[in-house]
């Protein structure tokens, strides 16, 4: 389970919770444009735009969690079990690329929304694993500029690219689902609510945010979903970047999972191992992790772009404490 959002103030940010019961090796990794990436079917992409973003690094080879792109592309793939699908036969006529590559080939190309639209448009996810004991992950994937959102979901029926107006995703059930399911909750509002109960009848809210009333508060992902978008919609901040950034780790947290509430079916905890924020437009990655709340920041901008070596950041897991005495 995951909660990916994009937010505009004075500038554009985009990140993720990512829920997991376990960590996968992940380190904040930034691919220069000289990086070689070797595709599967798809041949080798010499030269391409750079890239930040949370993955775990195999074989050299960086297995993007989310990333944001030097020309203000993002994406993230969240967790979209018993609903994704990937024929094992390549196609004919069209690119053929493996989840694991999806996020490298499309932040490694395009510039934008638009562009993507166009590159999936010839593009068939194929079931190609990593490697013999690294499946492939069952995955839809969140993609976005400062102009909008789209998602992508690949399923038995075909390649879905939808329009995403919340800007925000989670997980199952697939997108139209989570659409839908907002028109439950139009009865939200930030305001104090109105009487509706009775004409004859004088009722008054007895407290602040009995507007809200009725807002999912569960960890479901269809709960979280319609959280994220109302908290993101109604979102007012300042446009400094301090404030920025804390805001949107304010909407994160407001969806994250507490160690311990939901235990899988192998008995292990799941929970939010570490939520990111990029500011796309300068190129920061921040982030926190679940036993360490101080903030972390990665400058993208601050490393040699033209590079051809993957450049590495160990994650600051343990809990940083500023003393006031």
């Amino acid at each position: 389970m995951c909660t990916s959002i994009a937010m505009t103030t004075k500038d554009f940010y985009f990140g993720r919770n990512m829920d997991l019961d376990y960590q996968f090796g992940e380190h904040v990794v930034i691919t220069p444009r000289n990086y070689s990436f070797q595709f599967r079917r798809a041949g080798i992409l010499k030269k391409h735009y750079a890239m930040i973003g949370m993955a775990t690094v195999e074989e050299n080879y960086p297995l993007y969690a989310e990333a944001v792109n030097e020309k203000g592309l993002c994406m993230a793939g969240l967790n979209f079990p018993d609903n994704a699908y990937y024929p094992k036969k390549a196609q004919c006529g069209r690119e053929n690329i493996s989840p694991f590559e999806l996020i490298p080939w499309v932040l490694g190309k395009c510039c934008s929304v638009e562009e993507a639209k166009k590159l999936l448009n010839t593009t068939c996810l194929i079931d190609i694993p990593f490697k013999a004991d690294m499946p492939v992950a069952s995955l839809h994937w969140h993609i976005a500029d400062k102009n909008g959102s789209i998602v992508l979901e690949a399923m038995k029926n075909g390649i879905h690219v939808y329009d995403n107006p919340v800007q925000v995703m989670t997980n199952n059930p697939p997108f139209e689902f989570h659409m839908t399911n907002l028109g439950q909750y139009l009865n939200l509002t930030v305001d104090s609510p109105q009487n509706c109960f009775s004409k004859s009848a004088s009722v008054l809210p007895f407290g602040k945010g009995l507007g809200s009333f009725g807002l999912p508060g569960d960890f479901s992902p269809a709960s979280r979903f319609v959280k994220a978008a109302y908290l993101r919609l109604n979102s007012v901040c300042d446009n400094e970047e301090k404030e920025s950034v804390s805001q949107f780790f304010r909407i994160l947290d407001s969806v994250s999972v507490v160690n311990g509430s939901i235990i899988t079916e192998s008995s292990r905890p799941y929970y939010t191992t570490y939520s990111c924020c990029v500011n796309v437009d300068k190129g920061i990655f921040y982030y926190k992790t679940y036993y360490n709340s101080q903030i972390t920041a990665v400058n993208m901008n601050h490393e040699n772009l033209d590079e051809q070596c993957l450049k590495q950041f160990e994650m600051v897991r343990s809990q940083q404490i500023a003393w006031a005495n």
